[in-house]
């Protein structure tokens, strides 16, 4: 049972919505806003890697604020909409860039839009087949992003689940040691 009244929910709800909207705003507009006409090159690998940290500590952050939060549930929702988004814009750029600087690299020329929405289908697996990787490079930069993309959805969701079932125990919602799951 909640402890806090269904106006102080509501608001939190409110709160908590109105965050991960703007969250992923932001970081769309800066996407598609940022001058991307550098290079291919090691400093492209080493900004997706910063990148790729950066996701990390912001994960952990998040992690860390969904066990102390009122509303473990609703801090995970805005976990995942401020970080999966992150992610995936970051491969976008990866993407985008290769594509610029080495137009054979996919099956077609890739707008912001494409790479978005490439990086997109290989994260959900769907791989309509429409856009491929057609050298070394880019073969291997949407590997690296298929084994990340495992660890996203493997490693951090169930942590993201831990931390709000902490959350929950510290709030005295959950049981102190749940069943086991299958």
């Amino acid at each position: 049972m909640e402890r806090a009244g269904s106006g102080d929910r509501r608001r939190a709800l409110a709160g908590h919505l109105l965050r991960s909207v703007a969250s992923v705003t932001v970081q769309t507009a800066l996407y598609c806003s940022a001058p991307l006409d550098r290079g291919v090159g090691v400093g492209t690998a080493v900004l997706l890697v910063l990148g790729l940290v950066l996701f990390g500590c912001l994960t952990a952050w998040q992690i860390a604020a969904i066990t102390h939060a009122e509303y473990p549930r609703l801090r995970a929702i805005e976990a995942l909409a401020t970080a999966v988004p992150l992610f995936l814009m970051l491969f976008s750029v990866a993407y985008f860039l290769l594509a610029e600087n080495r137009p054979s690299s996919f099956s077609e020329p890739l707008s912001r839009t494409d790479a978005l929405y490439f990086t997109v289908t290989v994260f959900a697996t769907v791989g309509f087949g429409d856009i491929a990787p057609t050298t070394g490079t880019s073969r291997a930069l949407t590997t690296v992003q298929m084994l990340a993309d495992l660890i996203v959805v493997g490693v951090i969701a169930k942590v993201l689940f831990g931390a709000v079932r902490v959350g929950l125990r510290r709030r005295g919602e959950a049981p102190e040691h749940p069943e086991e799951e299958p």
